[in-house]
């Protein structure tokens, strides 16, 4: 399933929380922005210990034995639920004094919702579909604070759960830690890398040859350059302007923390002007696809893998969301972002879906234990190949059964010529008035001190509610 219906159902009960999806499928943006992929892996019939979990006694804090009741939700969606009743199972059989319960499934959100509601929440919850949101369950003070705690958690390997990571928590509040990202996707832009090969065109490193490969598209006179969602431009604000703020702030992050903030100025910051700059670029050039205005997720995916167009921002999860349409021969490629001035870095845009415990958790032992077991390398390298995509856990992919996407994907993120941004994480009203004036600003219908003036105003009526 797609980004669309799982982050911005996400907000709308206010991410995110991937895509990154159909309210039966999930995977995390902004968090009005989040995706996942369609393909469901069936659940494995057996568990069976993985390599961290073999050489571990046990995996509770402090040498606590793990007894009692333990509960645990889970989002099924695009992802499966395969990874889970098999990390699910050699937990259980680490402890079997404690008795596990699942609560998982399409629809758990919403199921779960009053219990939470009511204060009697499951121990463990993993944030991801529709009707769940991190940063809406931290503002109603629904997570437990593991700040100090996680400051020296290590997994079941002896290893600091803080090295582990890809992309580090989110601070909802100042300093605070409350969720972990579990699953790490991209945003980014995509091409056939067969298709290339035919035509003897190299994917471009930067925004300067992505420009003369344009022009060059363009001559070719068979497609055009850049095709993008234009019902939902969160697509193109994902994989092709936030990259682009970080890039033009010398790939310094700390700007998406302070659009995260709502800060006064941000939008109208020389960062946030240079990137608009990239989309009046392409757009002046006529790179985008003359039909993108009117085209959904689907229609423009499908256009993209017939070759109509040979560009396109997305998600990772876009393999699988269109597996059953793609051509035969097609190969995807994958660049974090397009839009770094020459010899810069790559911008990894990522949309994520977080676990934590619940401030009301009646096992809060377990559901540390239980943090510190989920990850290690070995758990990284099997949601990878059992749910065809990236988690947020270190690991070298290349010698498993992950998709050919997925691991290069991974290169990119644990390369140095790539800076993985903090994902951009903004309240829903805000979420829609950036989607209506980037729309406007590649259809040229505005320009970019109107889309500037837009956003500081929207940003402003919404800090204006929030300080009431």
């Amino acid at each position: 399933m797609s980004r669309f219906f799982r982050k911005t159902m996400t907000w709308g009960s206010v991410l995110l929380m991937l895509t990154l999806v159909l309210s039966a499928c999930g995977g995390n943006k902004d968090k009005g922005n989040d995706a996942s992929p369609s393909a469901s892996p069936k659940a494995s019939e057996s568990a069976k210990p993985s390599e961290s979990a073999s050489g571990s006694e046990s995996a509770s804090p402090e040498g606590v034995k793990l007894t009692g009741d333990f509960e645990i939700q889970y989002f099924v969606g695009g992802y499966g639920d395969a990874w889970w009743k098999e990390v699910i199972g050699e937990f259980q059989q680490l402890h079997p004094d404690l008795k596990i319960k699942e609560s998982a499934g399409p629809k758990i959100n919403d199921q779960m919702k009053p219990r939470w509601i009511q204060g009697s929440p499951p121990d463990f919850v993993y944030i991801d579909g529709a009707g769940s949101n991190t940063r809406q369950m931290v503002t109603d003070d629904q997570l437990l604070d593991i700040t100090d705690w996680f400051k020296t958690a290590q997994n079941t390997d002896g290893k600091l759960l803080s090295d582990m990571l890809i992309a580090q928590p989110e601070e909802y509040q100042a300093g605070k830690v409350h969720a972990v990202p579990l699953v790490f996707g991209s945003w980014g832009t995509f091409y056939d890398k067969a298709l290339f090969k035919e035509k003897g065109w190299e994917a471009p490193k930067d925004f300067e040859s992505f420009l003369a490969l344009g022009d060059k598209i363009k001559a070719d006179g068979q497609m055009s350059v850049y095709i993008h969602t234009g019902v939902y431009p969160y697509y193109i604000n994902g994989g092709l302007l936030d990259p682009a703020i970080v890039a033009m702030n010398g790939y310094d992050t700390s700007i998406v923390k302070k659009i995260n903030a709502l800060e006064a100025g941000v939008w109208s910051s020389e960062p946030v002007k240079k990137a608009l700059d990239k989309i009046v670029q392409m757009r002046d050039k006529g790179f985008f696809d003359q039909g993108s205005p009117a085209l959904n997720h689907t229609d423009s995916q499908s256009q993209w893998l017939q070759h109509k167009a040979a560009f396109i921002p997305n998600g990772l999860w876009v393999e699988s969301e269109m597996a059953n349409d793609t051509p035969a021969g097609f190969e995807f490629g994958f660049l974090p972002s397009i839009t770094q001035d020459n010899g810069g870095k790559y911008v990894a845009n990522p949309y994520v879906a977080t676990v934590a415990i619940a401030k009301k958790a009646k096992n809060p032992d377990a559901a540390k234990a239980f943090l510190q077991f989920l990850y290690t390398e070995a758990h990284g390298k099997s949601w990878a190949e059992l749910s065809k995509a990236p988690s947020n856990i270190k690991a070298d992919l290349e010698a498993t059964n992950a998709p050919a996407l997925t691991k290069e994907a991974s290169r990119f993120y644990n390369s140095d010529s790539t800076v993985v941004s903090p994902e951009v994480v903004i309240p829903e009203e805000l979420v829609t008035e950036r989607n209506n004036a980037t729309l406007a600003l590649t259809k040229g219908d505005i320009t970019p001190d109107e889309w500037v003036d837009r956003m500081e105003k929207a940003t402003e009526k919404i800090r204006a509610k929030e300080n009431k």
